[in-house]
C-alpha cells in the first residue's frame, strides 16, 4: 500500500538526518480532515522537535527538502507522490499524482468484487460467536443488534484472509426454559381445561406456534416474580429438565425447543446469516460441572454455603457462583466448557465472542477463571461487548408488553418503508421484495454506523430517509449508479481510463482507493463502523460528482472516464455493503 511506502520513505529521510533506527520516533501518517490539505499528513517533525532540539517548522522544512531530492531524482519508486509541503506548525502534507489515482480506478475495475480483499490474517482459523438467542424466548431486538455486528465482523475478518467459522451458542436449558414450560402448561389448561401434562401429545396446533411460546415464557416469568409457590414449582421443574427424568416434560421441552430453533432459522435467513456451528447450553452442563469440580482441589474454585464459587475479589473482580446449591452448573461454568469444546471442535486460533455490554463484568470473571484453567486458550479469546438497541418512546409496543421482538421491529420498519414507496411505479410483489431489502438494510446500517459499545436509539424517520446518514441513502446511490451504467450501455459508451478526465482528480477518486485501507482497519479493530462511515462519505462524494457532471454524453470525450468512475463507485459500494451484510435492490 502507498501508506507503507510513504512511511518507509519518511524513515529513510529521518535516518539521513542522523537519527538511528533504534532512536526512530513513533509518528503518525493519516489522511487530513480536509482533502485540500493533501492525501496524507505526518507529524514526524513535531515528534522530532525534542530529540533534535529544533523548532518543528524548521525540521519540517529540512525533511521536505530531503524528500524532494528523492521525489525529483531518477528513482521511479516514488512516482506516485506528486509533491510534499510543510503545513501549519510543522506538519508535512503529501499529495499523490493523478497517474496514481488513475491506476487505482483501473485496479478497481480489474478486480471487481475482489477489490478490497487481502490476506493479512493468512487463513487464521477464527470462530465468531454471535446472536445467541435462547430457545423458548422471543428473538428480541437485542439479538438483531448482536447479529448485525457479528455478521459484519465475520464478513470483514473473512475479507481480510481469515478462515471464519460462524458460531451460535443457544441457551436451551435454564430457568427461562422452566418458566416457558410452566407457562405453556397454564395456557394449555386455559385453552383445553380437560388437558393435562400427560395429554400434551395431542396435537392442538397452537403449541407449534412460536408466538405462543413467547407468551408462555412471559406468563411464567411474571408469575415467578409474583408468587413464591409458583417460583418453587418452576425451580423444581428446572431440576427435572436438567435431569431429563420426566418423559412428559421431556416431550414438551423437545417441542418448544424445535419450534424455537425453526423460527430462529427463518430470521437468520432474512438477516443474511448462515451459521457453521451450533453450540447448546445443554451440552455444556456436564462438562462445565466436571471442570469446576476438578478445579476445586487446585484452589481455583471454592465451596461456599453448598455452592461452588470463583473468588473474583482475589483478582480485583467480583465473586460469582459457578455451581449452585442445587448442584446445577451456572451459566458461568457452562461458558468455561464452551471455550474448551469450541476449541476441540474447531481448533480455532482466534475466538471472538460478541455479547451485550451489560455482561462485560461477568465476562471478565469468566475470562479470569479461564486463564487459570486454560491459559493458552484464554489468550485466543476476544470479547466484544455492544450497547443496547432502543426505540423512541411511544413508537411501538411488544406483544408481551415487556420485550420488543426482532420480528415486530422488522415488521414495523417494513410497514414504514411500504408507506414511503406507495407512489413508486413498480408491481406490488416487487415493492414487497424491495421493501424487505430496504428495511433490513436500514436497521443494520443504524446499528453499524456507530461504535459497537454505544447504545442506539432507532429513529424511524432518519433511518428510513433516502437522504443523508442512512442505509437507504447508500442503497439509493447504488441504484442510481446502476441506472447510469445502463444508460451508458445503451449509448454505447464504455468505461475507459485513458482520457483527459484523469488529469483532474476529485474527492471521488481519492475516496475510492481508500477502500482496502478501511477494510483492513475495520478487520484489525473488529470495528464495522469505520466501513459504514466511509461508505457514507463515498456516497456523498458520488452524489456531488453526479450533480456536477453529465456522466453519459456521446459528445464529451471525458464521458468514458466518468462512466469508469461510476462503475468503480458501484463496485466499491457493493463490496462494502456486502461486508456489512446489506443488500442492494435493483430498483427503489
Amino acid at each position: 500500500m502507498i501508506k507503507e511506502q510513504i512511511i518507509a520513505l519518511i524513515k529513510k529521510v529521518v535516518t539521513e538526518m542522523g537519527i538511528s533506527k533504534s532512536e526512530m520516533p513513533v509518528f503518525t501518517l493519516e489522511h487530513p480532515d480536509e482533502m485540500s490539505h493533501g492525501d496524507f499528513a505526518t507529524n514526524v517533525a513535531l515528534v522530532l522537535s525534542k530529540q533534535l532540539k529544533k523548532a518543528p517548522g524548521q525540521i519540517a522544512k529540512e525533511i521536505v527538502e530531503k524528500l524532494d531530492s528523492h521525489l525529483h531524482g531518477n528513482d521511479k519508486e516514488y512516482d506516485a507522490i506528486e509533491k510534499v509541503e510543510v503545513a501549519g506548525p510543522g506538519f508535512i502534507n503529501f499529495y499523490l499524482s493523478s497517474k496514481y489515482f488513475a491506476g487505482g480506478v483501473s485496479e478497481i475495475l480489474s478486480n471487481g468484487e475482489n477489490y478490497g480483499k487481502n490476506n493479512v490474517l493468512n487463513k487464521q482459523k477464527t470462530v465468531v460467536e454471535y446472536t445467541d438467542p435462547n430457545p423458548f424466548k422471543d428473538f428480541h431486538i437485542g439479538h438483531l443488534m448482536n447479529n448485525s455486528i457479528g455478521e459484519a465482523i465475520s464478513r470483514i475478518v473473512d475479507n481480510n484472509g481469515a478462515d471464519v467459522i460462524r458460531a451460535c451458542y443457544q441457551g436451551d436449558v435454564g430457568l427461562h426454559v422452566a418458566k416457558a414450560i410452566w407457562g405453556m402448561n397454564k395456557l394449555m389448561l386455559e385453552k383445553k381445561p380437560s388437558a393435562r401434562w400427560s395429554f400434551f401429545g395431542i396435537k392442538f396446533g397452537w403449541e407449534y406456534d412460536p408466538k405462543i411460546w413467547g407468551q408462555a415464557y412471559a406468563l411464567g416469568a411474571t408469575k415467578f416474580e409474583e408468587d413464591e409457590g409458583v417460583k418453587k414449582e418452576i425451580v423444581d421443574l428446572n431440576k427435572k429438565i436438567y435431569e431429563k427424568s420426566d418423559r412428559v416434560i421431556n416431550k414438551i421441552y423437545n417441542t418448544g425447543r424445535r419450534v424455537s430453533l425453526q423460527e430462529f432459522e427463518i430470521i437468520y435467513k432474512k438477516l443474511g446469516t448462515k451459521f457453521n456451528k451450533y453450540f447448546f447450553e445443554s451440552e455444556m452442563a456436564g462438562p462445565g460441572k466436571k471442570l469446576i469440580e476438578d478445579n476445586i482441589k487446585t484452589g481455583i474454585f471454592e465451596k461456599s454455603d453448598g455452592a461452588v464459587i470463583f473468588p473474583g475479589e482475589k483478582y480485583g473482580l467480583h465473586t460469582r457462583v459457578f455451581v449452585n446449591k442445587e448442584g446445577i452448573p451456572t451459566y458461568e461454568a457452562k461458558e468455561l466448557a464452551l471455550a474448551k469444546i469450541k476449541f476441540d471442535r474447531t481448533r480455532y486460533e482466534k475466538s471472538i465472542v460478541i455479547t451485550g455490554n451489560e455482561i462485560n463484568d461477568y465476562y471478565k470473571v469468566v475470562m479470569k477463571a479461564l486463564s487459570l484453567i486454560y491459559p493458552e486458550l484464554e489468550k485466543k479469546v476476544t470479547h466484544i461487548g455492544h450497547g443496547m438497541l432502543r426505540l423512541p418512546t411511544g413508537k411501538m409496543s411488544s406483544r408481551t408488553g415487556k420485550v420488543i421482538t426482532g420480528e415486530a421491529l422488522l415488521a414495523e420498519i417494513n410497514k414504514n418503508v411500504l408507506e414511503k414507496m406507495k407512489d413508486r411505479e413498480m408491481s406490488e410483489s416487487l415493492k414487497v421484495k424491495v421493501a424487505e431489502i430496504i428495511s433490513v438494510g436500514a436497521l443494520k446500517y443504524s446499528i453499524l454506523k456507530q461504535d459497537a459499545g454505544s447504545d442506539i436509539i432507532f429513529d424511524f424517520e432518519k433511518s428510513l430517509s433516502f437522504e443523508g446518514d442512512s442505509g437507504p441513502y447508500l442503497q439509493y446511490a447504488c441504484v442510481r449508479a446502476k441506472s447510469i451504467l445502463e444508460k451508458a450501455k445503451k449509448e454505447g459508451i464504455k468505461a475507459k481510463i485513458n482520457s483527459k478526465g484523469n488529469l483532474e482528480v476529485g474527492e471521488l477518486e481519492k475516496l475510492l482507493i481508500r477502500f482496502p485501507e478501511v477494510v483492513e482497519r475495520a478487520g484489525a479493530e473488529y470495528a464495522p463502523h469505520y466501513l459504514a462511515t466511509y461508505l457514507t462519505s463515498l456516497a456523498s462524494a458520488f452524489n456531488t460528482f453526479y450533480a456536477q457532471n453529465k456522466v453519459v454524453d456521446k459528445m464529451d470525450e471525458n464521458s468514458p472516464y466518468r462512466v469508469a468512475l461510476t462503475k468503480s463507485f458501484l463496485i466499491v459500494m457493493q463490496n462494502g455493503l456486502k461486508l456489512l451484510s446489506i443488500k442492494v435492490p435493483d430498483k427503489m
